[in-house]
């Protein structure tokens, strides 16, 4: 029972931040001399962001763009989908310009990220660049490898998302047509199995690296670094929220549904993403229950599994939100360009925070490096919350539900008589 609890990942999570925070207060030169394991684990990380970025938009772009050819069904979900994506990136970045959950934390990221970074210190360079320096001809050249492998060799990740564009679009062009371009997007996910496999492995590491991360966060900067943290974990709580009470009850009040019915109809399956930090563990459930309450089978076989890779906004609003934090945690300035290049880049990045374990780290990894402008070692600093953030699954979940029930309702295959026979009210 004993050995069961200790290879509990909260459970070391939660030892690991406990002894960082009391090496850093009783022991700070010793604690300060841990950075080294969290910079590792970053580099760990950061080796892989450029193929797992480039092999999950082009998966996705192909499969989507596939799923929009043939059916109609498939089509409203893209464009559902990115209008939620759209909306849930939005109202991040604008709850953490309007909450400043960074400001006051004047921690020298900068240095963290180049440290992290080391063989592909190119990945990071320019990241500190003000708007004043900005010049869209350099930046739109920049987009433009020297050649296919070039990206991948310097690690550039915006132009790795330049070629999984363009790659995903072919793709997804051709594999309609020609099976032989099927088998390859589904090689493409076969290597991401492996490679997600990999990440899998990396995040055993995760509460060694919040152990150093904790210790010379507080060994260098004093307990009082630990609020700023604590703030953010806030501010996301409250955007999700909002989110839900707000944008995604109105979208289902369009369609004629109340939002809070479906979810205390749920409330099992959101039980159960609490407890076994999965939202995957509560699929076959949803699936059962989305069909009851009057989404039609097909409706229900095709928005629900796609939802759990493109329409995330509980992980859109972290993504967002987590940038932003990082960027006035460190003292950099994001001005209105600047935030719609954000805004651009995570609706390419988001589509890379799946329902497996740890994408949403590697997204948010991704939309570091291609902004260029937030250290991305800097994102050590959030491994000591990662567990508290249960609001990004939650918001996941109800938001793939509302899913089902406005593209079952847009095409006229809702049962409103099977909702209100289960949800209850008129």
């Amino acid at each position: 029972m004993a050995g069961k609890i200790l290879r509990n990942g909260l459970v070391q999570m939660a030892a690991a931040i406990v002894a960082g925070i009391a090496l850093g207060q009783w022991q700070p030169d010793l604690a300060v001399q841990m950075k080294p394991l969290s910079d590792g684990f970053v580099k760990l990380i950061g080796m892989l962001i450029g193929v797992i970025m480039f092999a999950l938009v082009v998966s996705g772009i192909a499969g989507m763009q596939g799923q929009a050819r043939t059916a109609r069904v498939g089509g409203k979900a893209v464009l559902y989908f990115e209008a939620m994506t759209l909306l849930s990136l939005a109202l991040g970045i604008a709850a953490a310009v309007l909450l400043q959950p960074g400001s006051g934390f004047h921690l020298d990221l900068s240095a963290t990220a180049a440290e992290a970074a080391g063989g592909g210190a190119q990945m990071v360079s320019g990241y500190i660049r003000r708007a004043e320096d900005f010049r869209f001809d350099r930046f739109a050249l920049g987009l433009i490898p020297d050649s296919f492998a070039g990206a991948f060799v310097h690690n550039n990740s915006l132009q790795i998302l330049l070629l999984a564009v363009f790659f995903g679009v072919a793709l997804g062009r051709l594999s309609a047509a020609n099976p032989r371009m099927a088998q390859l997007r589904d090689f493409i996910d076969a290597i991401l199995g492996v490679l997600f496999g990999m990440v899998s492995l990396i995040l055993r590491l995760a509460p060694l690296a919040a152990f150093g991360a904790m210790a010379f966060t507080i060994g260098r900067y004093g307990l009082g670094s630990m609020l700023p943290l604590l703030r953010f974990v806030g501010a996301i709580y409250l955007a999700s929220i909002v989110f839900v009470a707000a944008v995604m009850a109105l979208v289902a009040r369009a369609v004629g549904v109340n939002l809070f019915r479906v979810i205390a109809y749920v409330r099992d399956e959101l039980l159960l993403v609490i407890f076994t930090a999965s939202s995957v563990a509560a699929l076959p459930g949803l699936i059962e229950k989305m069909e009851k309450i009057g989404c039609s089978r097909n409706v229900v076989r095709l928005v629900l599994p796609a939802g759990y890779s493109f329409n995330l906004s509980g992980t859109n609003l972290y993504l967002a939100m987590a940038t932003l934090f990082l960027a006035q945690a460190s003292g950099v300035h994001l001005g209105a360009w600047q935030l719609l290049t954000l805004l651009a880049i995570a609706m390419l990045t988001s589509k890379g925070a799946t329902s497996v374990a740890g994408s949403g780290f590697i997204a948010l990894a991704a939309t570091l490096a291609a902004l260029q402008m937030v250290p991305v070692g800097g994102i050590v600093l959030l491994l000591g919350v990662e567990r508290l953030m249960k609001c990004r699954s939650l918001t996941n979940v109800v938001g793939n539900c509302l899913a089902c029930v406005v593209i079952a309702a847009w095409e006229r295959e809702f049962d409103y008589t099977a909702m209100r026979r289960e949800l209850g009210g008129k």
